[in-house]
């Protein structure tokens, strides 16, 4: 009888040891440039990170993370590369600031005055991540796996140092915009300097900027109406600025359910910060002139006399990207439809000039 219990406690014992063996706890660093004051590095934390562990409860597979937002590992338009070199497993990819290695991500940024509804374009751009073959294609050309969680802007504004009555205002003006967004200006008689939101306030209140081209959800937690209370609704429109992707060396070993785990919870990322992103709009509008802001909104004859003014950079883009052997126009095409399809009035059709 005690060899019997003996054998069957040892047995019991390479059971349980061959199911410990199997269970996997994975370090994972997730890293952003932005610090979490903004709503995606916020979600990333609150809404991504709780998602992929409790698809991941019960299994054989768990995370540790290590949550490196602010600068702390990238500066922003950096975490690319952090992924790429596998110095974080995960990062929130700002596309936007990465147009030389992301160019058709970057399609909405080169197509102002289209629409105002960010819910439609990041749901549209997450979409074409999976469809489009140069979409894809950019993301493991630079060795990552686009996971989802796309980031949308809401609808840009300008705030300034002054008060803005008409485009002339503009003239000689030094105004920060992100990325490609400083196309926007051309034709303004404003000088157009590339920046970013982490470096905003300082520049406007040493008088490196005059004014930005920014959005109320970040002006707000940036406190950017303190040294830029005019608020200027010029209707740039809603934008796509990029999303969560994953070292593709790093994800290409991994278990499918977690795999799987991980989309799902950049899907739910999205959801989560687009219903928080439209609560917050109007509100954050509203605290800022509270807070000493002026808003005020230009009319359709201001939108068409700017729109009319610039070069449409939208088809200079396409073209570039078409001699390289990127289906630009293709994308630029897509993009323009879609946003007409869904009930979109672009002040400008930039696809059909």
């Amino acid at each position: 009888m005690n060899k019997v219990i003996k054998g069957a406690s040892l047995a019991a014992a390479l059971v349980l040891g061959g199911l410990t063996a199997q269970a996997e706890t994975m370090n994972v660093t997730i890293v952003a440039g932005h610090p979490p004051v903004f709503r995606w590095v916020k979600h990333a934390s609150q809404t991504f990170i709780p998602a992929v562990n409790a698809a991941l409860e019960g299994s054989d597979h768990s995370i540790e993370w290590s949550e490196q937002y602010g600068g702390s590992l990238a500066k922003v338009g950096d975490e690319l590369e952090s992924v790429e070199e596998g110095l974080a497993e995960i990062g929130l990819v700002s596309s936007l600031f990465d147009p030389a290695k992301l160019a058709v991500q970057n399609v909405t940024y080169f197509t102002p005055f289209v629409s105002s509804d960010s819910t439609a374009v990041s749901g549209w751009m997450d979409q074409l991540q999976e469809t489009n073959a140069d979409m894809k294609a950019a993301w493991a050309d630079n060795g990552l796996e686009y996971l989802g969680g796309g980031i949308g802007i809401d609808d840009y504004l300008l705030m300034t140092t002054f008060p803005i009555n008409s485009i002339a205002d503009l003239d000689g003006r030094k105004i920060g915009a992100p990325g490609p967004a400083v196309n926007w200006l051309k034709g303004t008689g404003a000088v157009g300097v590339s920046g970013n939101l982490t470096t905003y306030y300082n520049e406007i209140k040493t008088g490196v900027y005059d004014g930005v081209i920014v959005f109320a959800s970040a002006a707000l937690p940036g406190k950017l109406h303190e040294v830029a209370p005019y608020i200027t609704k010029v209707g740039f429109g809603a934008q796509y600025a990029g999303g969560l992707a994953a070292n593709k060396d790093w994800f290409d070993g991994l278990d499918p359910m977690v795999q799987d785990a991980l989309k799902a919870a950049a899907k739910a990322d999205a959801d989560a910060y687009q219903k928080d992103l439209d609560a917050s709009v109007a509100k954050f509008l509203g605290l800022m002139q509270d807070q000493g802001a002026t808003v005020t909104e230009v009319d359709q004859a201001f939108r068409e006399e700017w729109a009319a003014g610039m070069d449409n950079v939208a088809q200079v883009w396409a073209e570039k990207l078409d001699s390289q052997g990127i289906a630009g126009s293709a994308v630029l095409k897509s993009y323009m439809d879609t946003m007409r399809a869904a009930g979109a009035t672009p002040v400008r059709n930039w696809d059909q000039e």
